[in-house]
């Protein structure tokens, strides 16, 4: 078995033209198809913080999503970090 199905916390700072453009619902809708857990938030400075927890393949997917360029706006650049889940989110919120 791989490490796939291992679960973990991804955090993403989406820089570019993601604020006021429909990218937090539309991240919330990807990140709900991939049954992941946890909020895109705006930040003073312009970005959008992505926080997801789930598999490791399925919290992959939604940083290519991410980084893809059909996502409402423009993205830029996507830094990402990764930690074990901690398992503290319920749901996917845009705050």
């Amino acid at each position: 078995m791989g490490d796939g199905a291992e679960l973990v916390r991804l955090s993403a700072w989406v820089h570019g033209r993601v604020q006021g453009v429909g990218f937090r619902w539309w991240t919330r809708s990807r990140a709900l198809e991939l049954g992941l857990t946890g909020q895109a938030t705006n930040a003073r400075d312009g970005r959008v913080h992505v926080v997801a927890e789930g598999p490791r393949d399925d919290c992959e997917r939604l940083l290519e999503l991410l980084g893809s360029g059909d996502t409402p706006g423009r993205v830029t650049l996507v830094v990402e970090s990764w930690e074990p889940a901690r398992g503290d989110l319920t749901g996917f919120e845009e705050g």
